[in-house]
């Protein structure tokens, strides 16, 4: 019998709450108190989200932000300043401990290694099998962090964190992309000029859509094809389940210490 793993129905939220679930799930799994979950979501309003360890003041232009009325939060994980447009983004999540993906990953390439960069190879994997369904042409490789690529250009990176054997990989599934309001909400580096990165931005990265080439779907056909790539690449069982209400408890917790709090957004000692 395949091992069971659980699936969130689609859900579009702000983003305190997108990151407080994807930490109340990490929690929760690390307690043993639900299976391995995967789950796919849209952020309303659009945000910005930073790394664990960025500073907010030298990636973000709250200024902008406020007046465009785009979230902020700081993630759990690592990686660097994304922004999630409401429209033109679906992020994924999968938590899952490490001795699963471990064990998953072994069966796909025998007598391989198995760290942190493979890790993130596991679950890309399945990202691409689930992009090549809807008849997209996926390559892996790496920008600062693993990365799925699409004619040269990315249109997915993907962040960790990892706490007492469980991993929680989230990452970007762009859609379409506007660099120049990418690039009013996020700040280029010092010394840089913001039209050498959106020119930057427009010669790297593209939505899966970008060409028109090949038609959009709905939210659930896109999550009905990322489910069966990661049923077949993980050889695992996808079912639906709910937000457990230990989670929800969990959820309202973090989002009310952490991710309503200035002092871990401004990372304020």
């Amino acid at each position: 019998m395949k091992p069971v793993w659980r699936i969130l129905p689609f859900l579009i939220s702000d983003g305190q709450t997108n990151m407080s679930l994807d930490e109340a799930i990490l929690q929760a799994r690390i307690k043993g108190l639900v299976p391995n979950t995967i789950r796919f979501y849209r952020w309303n309003p659009s945000c910005a989200s930073i790394g664990r360890n960025q500073s907010l003041k030298v990636e973000i232009d709250m200024q902008a932000a406020e007046a465009h009325k785009v979230d902020v939060v700081r993630r759990i994980s690592g990686g660097g300043a994304v922004f999630h447009d409401n429209q033109s983004e679906i992020t994924y999540a999968v938590i899952a401990t490490e001795e699963d993906l471990r064990t998953i990953y072994k069966t796909l390439f025998p007598n391989s290694f198995f760290g942190v960069s493979e890790s993130y190879t596991v679950i890309t994997h399945a990202l691409i099998h689930g992009l090549q369904y809807m008849g997209f042409h996926i390559d892996s490789g790496k920008i600062h962090c693993p990365a799925l690529f699409m004619e040269d250009k990315k249109i997915s990176g993907n962040a960790q964190a990892r706490q007492n054997g469980v991993i929680l990989q989230h990452g970007t599934l762009l859609l379409h992309v506007n660099p120049e309001f990418m690039y009013t909400i996020l700040k280029a580096p010092e010394g840089v000029a913001k039209g050498k990165m959106v020119r930057s931005v427009k010669a790297k990265v593209k939505g899966l859509y970008d060409d028109n080439n090949t038609p959009s779907i709905s939210d659930t056909e896109f999550q009905t094809y990322m489910i069966q790539g990661f049923e077949n690449t993980f050889h695992v069982s996808c079912e639906f389940g709910d937000i457990t209400p230990n989670e929800q408890e969990l959820m309202q917790i973090v989002k009310k210490n952490r991710y309503s709090d200035n002092h871990w957004l401004y990372k304020i000692p």
